[in-house]
């Protein structure tokens, strides 16, 4: 999953009305079509669900005849977080003081069995 999928899956006035029913409870493909039905067709709906799933942000799970649908909370927050700290000016010094430390662990970490805490 990328920022990219996201934001691109977000775009869509109708993927994030299926996202919004689908944060209070998982639901079938088919009563997600059920609440579309006077604006677009159930193909339709069915791929603006591949694209929400393709971009990480809803899970699929088959159960007996039925496919259900429900929404990946931690995968939408993590992307907006990440993205707001690569936009964010205020977090640029601690990207900056965590990648030196992270290169001074690696420094630490090579060939020193006795650095390992």
């Amino acid at each position: 999953m990328t920022a990219d999928k996201v934001f691109e899956a977000l775009s869509s006035a109708p993927r994030r009305r299926i996202l919004a029913y689908l944060s209070k409870a998982d639901m079938t493909a088919g009563q997600i079509v059920e609440r579309f039905k006077t604006v677009m067709s159930a193909p339709a709906v069915s791929k603006h669900l591949s694209v929400l799933e393709n971009a990480g942000l809803v899970w699929r799970e088959k159960r007996g005849q039925n496919v259900h649908y429900g929404l990946n909370e931690e995968s939408l927050a993590g992307t907006l977080v990440h993205f707001l700290a690569e936009v964010c000016p205020r977090s640029r010094p601690y990207r900056r003081d965590s990648k030196a430390a992270a290169a001074d662990r690696g420094r630490a970490d090579d060939g020193d069995p006795t650095s390992r805490a």
